[in-house]
């Protein structure tokens, strides 16, 4: 198809392009303007203390504006916070996810945080609620997390300890570590001193001195084959030492970001305005009428191809003719004695004022006759009188043995004819 095509199918069916848009137009008009009146407030979310700064913080990077962003939009439309806002305001958490709205302004870290409902009165508490409970979820929870971190880490050194303290309880040594070391330190200055007394011919302290030697190898002996397990649990201790200092730390800084989240230094209300039908209905009239039009656009492509189906039908009906065997029609042929376009069978009729009779095969869908008088070209033979012409007819045989009886038809003639 060509564009002169379709203006000309767009101009056919115009009524569709234009009423389907409007109606649904003048339908969402009618539901803004005949609705309630309805009421919004906003309230921003500025908390810089909260984005950026050191790499311990939640929010760091140069995404961290972004993900905080989405983090309290994402904390605001969240099942627990509604229901939390639900119970504080009464007011439905369906209700509450349809007329809550959080959006960033520009790249900053600040938000704001709109509230639409019919009821005005309920406006105000909503957004206060929903503020302090969204940052309390953000913030708060990750006090609550490292508060269980603290805590497991302290459960797991306490476990460390009593382990030692069985250990050495059940081995009747305590601290076997260092009594080793400092067994190696006395043997080795016990072996200097009697290598000392040796050198000034002191045989008797020399001879106490290798005694000492030996009672000391004798306690590392005994100690050696232990302390692999006892220095084990040393290391289990100090794991859980290490990760309960860590946890304090983050403990530390998750109370430190709770307290820079408190909502009475973040969150500012605005006043509850009318939300004004203007600007209500453009909002959503346009949107409404796209999608009319597009529809009204479809509707017509359909309604086209239904009639070009429907034509290439009927033309093709014609082509193949009616089916053999159709009942005969009977009739007097036109006033210029021309055949009639009867369909295949057999046409019989009386002459006009019975005065003759033309016979010959009918046609297809242009039926012509032969009379009796000529051939392929013969004119129409028939007792008439004088005043009456019988005009020639042309026929063409077909295939089919179909025949067509078709009267005469007689024509007056003028005044000046008669004269001559």
């Amino acid at each position: 198809m060509e564009i002169v095509d379709y203006l000309r199918v767009a101009r056919r069916r115009l009524w569709i392009l234009l009423g389907l848009p409007l109606v649904a137009a003048a339908v969402a008009a009618s539901v803004v303007l005949l609705g309630p009146d309805r009421y919004a407030g906003t309230s921003y979310v500025a908390a810089p203390a909260l984005v950026g700064g050191n790499a311990a913080q939640q929010y760091t990077g140069t995404q961290a504006a972004n993900q905080f962003a989405a983090a309290f939009a994402a904390a605001v439309t969240s099942p627990q916070v509604l229901d939390q806002v639900s119970t504080d305001t009464g007011v439905d958490a369906g209700i509450l996810r349809a007329g809550l709205k959080v959006e960033q302004v520009g790249a900053s870290s600040q938000l704001t945080l709109t509230y639409t409902a019919t009821a005005r009165d309920s406006v105000a508490p909503v957004l206060a609620a929903t503020g302090q409970r969204a940052l309390a979820f953000l913030f708060t929870s990750q006090v609550a997390i490292a508060t269980d971190e603290v805590k497991a880490a302290t459960d797991e050194l306490t476990t460390a300890t009593k382990a030692i303290n069985e250990w050495e309880k059940t081995n009747k040594v305590s601290q076997p570590d260092k009594l080793y070391q400092a067994t190696l330190q006395e043997i080795a200055s016990l072996r200097q001193q009697r290598l000392q007394m040796e050198a000034v011919g002191n045989g008797r302290g020399a001879a106490a001195a290798s005694e000492a030697i030996t009672a000391g190898q004798k306690r590392l002996d005994g100690l050696g084959p232990k302390l692999p397990d006892y220095q084990a649990l040393l290391a289990q201790r100090d794991t859980a030492s290490g990760a309960l200092a860590n946890a304090r730390q983050g403990l530390q800084q998750a109370r430190a970001q709770s307290q820079a989240a408190d909502p009475a230094q973040v969150v500012s209300a605005g006043q509850v305005q009318p939300v004004s039908r203007t600007r209500a209905v453009t909002g959503l009239v346009l949107p409404v009428s796209g999608a009319g039009l597009l529809l009204a656009v479809l509707l017509v492509a359909m309604l086209e191809q239904l009639s070009r189906n429907r034509s290439t039908a009927a033309r093709a009906a014609v082509a193949d003719g009616p089916a053999a065997g159709t009942p005969a029609a009977i009739g007097p042929a036109p006033a210029t004695g021309r055949a009639v376009p009867y369909p295949r069978g057999t046409v019989t009729g009386p002459a006009a004022d019975n005065r003759g009779t033309v016979t010959g095969p009918a046609a297809d869908t242009r039926g012509t006759v032969t009379g009796p008088a000529g051939g392929a070209r013969g004119a129409a033979s028939g007792p008439v009188d004088e005043d009456t012409v019988v005009s020639p007819v042309v026929s063409t045989r077909r295939a089919d043995d179909d025949t067509v009886i078709v009267p005469a038809v007689p024509a007056r003639r003028s005044d000046q004819q008669r004269r001559r």
